[in-house]
């Protein structure tokens, strides 16, 4: 779940910015998108190859 702690002067624009920044980079949208749309088989793994390689990159 992704949480933004606003400052105690930072505007609500500048919030929002982060938060939007913060829920782009957590996947949840292309999440969002791959549960409500159909996926075919090269869809699936072509996004199975891409996550393998981000890990693979990570470590």
């Amino acid at each position: 779940m992704t949480q933004v702690i606003v400052g105690e002067n930072e505007g609500v624009e500048s919030a929002l910015r982060r938060f939007k920044r913060e829920v782009s980079k957590a996947g949840v949208f292309n999440e969002l998108k791959r549960i409500r749309h159909h996926e075919t088989p090269v869809e699936k793994y072509k996004r199975k190859q891409r996550l393998k390689n981000r890990t693979k990159r990570r470590k």
